[in-house]
């Protein structure tokens, strides 16, 4: 047991400093100027997402933001499991500024008291669609404010994201319902 510890502890060393050589060699991460909270509110579509574990056989994935009149925001995620026609997911969470000099980075509670990073990294002029990252780029949402984006306006979104450093193969397309 005495000469496992050692050898334990050295492969949880080398672990941890492959994952942190990475963010290293990497810029900071990039997000908007500047976010007007109430523009931002209302329901985005995903377009796309990194998998995660949490959103696993998700399709229709929608989030609505809404203002509280603590400053904070309530965060209503929705998924179908399986189909369009499948069973409803929601995850009701919570959302507070964390750089109020751009509102562009917020952190993120579903299970308090644990808060994640969720920083909007790319915004269009008028609020149609949003990139949402985390700054260690393992995380990555493309939303719309309608259930489909243009592919021109979807491969302006990934060429950005390759100048800031992120994996767009690991992109997955969200399928959502067709608009009539």
């Amino acid at each position: 047991m005495k000469r496992l510890i050692p050898l334990l502890v050295a492969l949880f060393s080398t672990a941890c400093a492959g994952s942190l050589k990475g963010q290293h060699e990497r810029a900071p991460l990039d997000t908007v100027d500047h976010v007007d909270l109430e523009r931002y509110t209302g329901t985005w579509y995903e377009i796309s997402h990194y998998p995660q574990r949490f959103q696993r056989n998700c399709t229709g994935t929608t989030a609505t933001y809404e203002l509280r009149p603590d400053g904070q925001i309530n965060v209503i995620n929705r998924c179908r499991k399986r189909s369009l026609d499948g069973r409803l997911a929601t995850a009701k969470g919570r959302a507070r500024v964390v750089d109020p000099a751009t509102n562009a980075k917020l952190e993120v509670s579903f299970f308090r008291p644990f808060w994640g990073d969720y920083w909007i990294i790319d915004l269009g002029p008028d609020y149609e669609y949003a990139v949402v990252g985390h700054p260690t780029r393992e995380y990555l949402w493309i939303l719309s404010r309608e259930p489909s984006m243009s592919p021109e306006l979807y491969d302006a979104i990934l060429e950005r994201l390759r100048d800031q450093g992120y994996d767009t193969d690991r992109l997955v397309k969200t399928l959502q319902a067709k608009t009539e």
